[in-house]
């Protein structure tokens, strides 16, 4: 499986924060994606978490000490890909950015060379003193580095506020972006994702099974890539993916005119929604008395993507075909149809390919002719559509 950060190297600094103690889960989602790791923890650390359950997770050595191993800051500095600090305490911070280096991790930071991430965990009394924020606007603006700020919520101590180290999977997500291939950067790109309600009444409504979960996967890695992003969403159960606009509508009729206002200016948009294809031709403004109703007129619903296919100027367009069988020849027809430069196709009704799976199998087709690929985690296929997208502008 095709993984963000494979052959990647990580080096993980971790200091001394109760977040610490999260550490192995973060070793494992780096792994996960494909990096090897290698830790590097202060003294303060092996307080909240031991050096063996980190070398257990890690799988390698950990290194504490600046004399434990010659030259290890040097060595460790010049094979990493990555540098990533978290948790990060506000004593660290302050040291980098005042060039102090006086144990092995702040050492590293004076010999490395790469990008540096930092994800900082400490009370919000500390987070918000003026000092801290100095040191981390002089460590961005200056330095490059990135931050991935922390979360509000209960802390250690018991009060609220924020300090909370940010969850794993943004900080993975960092890793990714600074690693990942920028051959989106400068486009602007709107993604479509989920289903659509059509209401017949107050609570009742027309609408499909689907989950969001493709188009927020197209949005995510159009992020990573460079691209600024434009998610617009229908009622899904997902978290919005970091660093994308996000905007929520119901309707096919909301999803239609939001699509028009953000497009302008934009280079591609890719119509993962399942956008419905009737609506109930009136509304109830009440709950409808089921007794009276014996049969519910609908009407065609805007064809978002055939609208903006045929207009004169327009963006890089990649539909999608859901097909309940191998229905390839509609699909072709809907790329002549919709004025589409991409249809992505699949069959609904194959394992491993239909409304909430986690994974996809899909044929994508173009004027030249289709290329059709195995069966595919939503991640791997949204790097498959966005690699035909990147082509298409080379």
């Amino acid at each position: 499986m095709k993984t963000s950060l494979k052959d990647k190297k990580v080096l993980l600094g971790i200091t001394g924060s109760v977040a610490a103690y999260k550490a192995p889960d973060l070793i494992k989602a780096l792994k996960e994606e494909g990096a090897s790791v290698s830790v590097v923890m202060t003294d303060a650390s092996s307080h909240f978490v031991t050096p063996l359950t980190l070398e257990i997770a890690s799988g390698g050595k950990v290194f504490r000490g600046l004399f434990d191993e010659p030259m290890a800051h040097i060595a460790l500095a010049r094979e990493a890909d990555l540098m990533l600090l978290a948790p990060a305490t506000a004593n660290l911070i302050g040291k980098f950015a005042s060039g102090i280096a006086d144990d092995l991790l702040s050492t590293l930071l004076m010999a490395f060379r790469g990008t540096v991430i930092i994800a900082p965990a400490m009370n919000w009394r500390m987070y918000e003193n003026p000092v801290l924020q100095k040191n981390l606007g002089y460590l961005k603006k200056s330095l490059g580095v990135v931050e991935v700020p922390p979360e509000t919520g209960k802390l250690a101590c018991g009060e609220e506020g924020m300090g909370r180290m940010a969850s794993i999977e943004k900080i993975v997500e960092a890793a990714v972006d600074a690693l990942g291939p920028q051959d989106l950067a400068g486009r602007k790109i709107v993604v479509t994702a989920g289903p659509t309600r059509e209401y017949m009444d107050a609570v009742r409504f027309i609408s499909n099974p689907s989950t969001g979960k493709m188009g927020y996967a197209l949005a995510r890695a159009a992020r990573r890539r460079g691209a600024a992003v434009t998610l617009i969403s229908g009622p899904t159960s997902l978290e919005p993916p970091h660093g994308v606009k996000f905007l929520k509508v119901e309707t096919a009729a909301e999803m239609r005119d939001s699509v028009l206002k953000h497009l302008r200016g934009s280079h591609a948009l890719i119509m993962a929604a399942a956008v419905g294809d009737f609506s109930p031709a009136t509304r109830s403004k009440g709950k409808i008395d089921k007794s009276k109703v014996n049969t519910l007129k609908l009407k065609k619903a805007p064809d978002i993507l055939k609208e903006i296919g045929s207009k004169r100027r327009k963006p890089l367009i990649v539909g999608f075909a859901a097909e309940a069988g191998e229905n390839l020849k509609r699909a072709r027809e809907k790329l002549r149809e919709k004025g589409a430069d991409f249809i992505v196709f699949n069959d609904i009704t194959r394992k491993g390919s239909g409304f909430g799976a986690e994974t996809n199998r899909v044929v994508v087709i173009d004027k030249k002719g289709s290329t059709e690929y195995p069966i595919l985690s939503k991640d791997e296929v949204s790097e498959v559509i966005l690699d035909r997208v990147a082509e298409s502008w080379a």
